[in-house]
């Protein structure tokens, strides 16, 4: 999973969200390249919403640390400022959803009646799963929907840039939980918003939940085609 992918078509079928990763530490160096080149990703306007924060070393040490408190004080997070899925998830999209979960945790082995081991699970999203470097994107609240979708190019095209170097990546929007927490950390300025996490790093290719490969939709189930 960690090879590099040498074309745009490699790096998209090798991208995958990656749950477990190696102590192998990723280059200060290389991570400013490649959200320099992230950059590229375009944005109405050219607004580039974007705003970025990275923390890795003693840094994210730190934060683990205070998260691996805070998720024990508060395990139901803090009120959020947007809701990641919509309070009524219809048909297919609720089914989606189920089966990603169903397959994650068919893979770790922790059966649907575990309650509190899917929660002991879903808390290594906040140790970044191991990963020796985590990325916070946040937005300026007065922004709106298509800049939000901005950003969604700009993390895609980062996703795709990472695999291109070998790297590995989770988007991790749970962490719009935790945003107070997250915000007495880093001290954004207050008019930004945090929009997700994103651990990045090199792939623990035997861990179980790597061996997880979600699943897509084909292509009649969501693409309509007139005059060709």
């Amino acid at each position: 999973m960690s090879n590099k992918a040498s074309t745009v078509t490699e790096a998209m079928l090798s991208r995958r969200s990656v749950r477990a990763f190696t102590q192998q530490p990723v280059s200060g160096d290389v991570i400013r390249r490649l959200l320099s080149t992230a950059a590229r990703a375009p944005s109405g306007g050219n607004l580039q919403p974007w705003q970025i924060f990275v923390v890795g070393g003693d840094e994210l040490t730190r934060l683990k640390a205070i998260m691996r408190k805070r998720v024990q004080e508060a395990p139901r997070g803090e009120e959020p400022e947007y809701a990641v899925y919509p309070e009524e998830l219809v048909s297919p999209y609720r089914d989606y959803r189920f089966q990603l979960g169903e397959d994650l945790y068919a893979e770790l082995g922790i059966p649907r009646e575990d309650k509190d081991g899917r929660m002991a699970w879903f808390a290594q999203n906040y140790q970044f799963f191991d990963a020796p470097l985590a990325l916070f994107c946040y937005v300026d609240r007065r922004m709106g929907p298509p800049q939000w979708s901005d950003l969604g190019m700009f993390l895609q095209s980062l996703m795709l840039l990472l695999r291109e170097e070998g790297l590995d990546s989770c988007a991790q929007e749970c962490w719009s939980l935790y945003h107070r927490t997250l915000a007495d950390y880093l001290e954004p300025p207050e008019e930004l918003m945090l929009f997700t996490g994103m651990s990045i790093g090199y792939a623990d290719t035997g861990a179980p939940a790597n061996q997880l490969r979600s699943r897509r939709a084909p292509l009649e189930e969501f693409a309509r085609f007139r005059g060709i």
